[in-house]
């Protein structure tokens, strides 16, 4: 039962990539994120210098039960600073990124914090909707149509 499992969060270990990489290049997540995958060199420099090497970077690790499920992450981009979060098939529906995001904005100060899920990904944004966040605007990032939601 969703309510019953132990979400935690953690500092991200280098280890951590593997199973964050096999996570992107999930056939299913990449078309609901609408996030096409990264080849393994260009995933793995993206978060050793990007994320992990960025000391503005927020991320932790989320674990369910001890098990290793996603990331939650906030960067800036700009003035803007966003959160987003990606989990592991295994975890959607359960409320494991509902749970794991509200332990996330404990610890991140910032506001506004925004988010932009592609406007298909209807789980994505009914999940920051119940952390608070609210639908301001749409914007096209490509060919994809994408919700901008804000949390003050």
């Amino acid at each position: 039962m969703a309510g019953m499992a132990d979400v935690r969060l953690r500092d991200v270990e280098h280890a951590d990539l593997e199973v964050f990489l096999a996570q992107e290049h999930d056939p299913e997540a990449a078309a609901r994120s609408k996030f096409p995958p990264r080849p393994r060199e260009r995933f793995m420099a993206h978060w050793e210098t990007k994320v992990l090497g960025d000391p503005t970077v927020h991320v932790r690790a989320v674990t369910v039960d001890g098990a290793l499920a996603g990331s939650v992450v906030a960067w800036w981009d700009g003035e803007r600073r966003f959160v987003g979060y990606w989990l592991g098939r295994q975890w959607w529906g359960r409320g494991v990124g509902t749970r794991a995001l509200r332990l996330f904005l404990e610890r991140e100060a910032a506001r506004p914090l925004y988010a932009d899920p592609v406007a298909t990904n209807t789980g994505s944004v009914r999940l920051l909707e119940k952390c608070g966040f609210v639908a301001e605007e749409t914007v096209r990032h490509g060919d994809n149509e994408h919700v901008v939601l804000v949390l003050r």
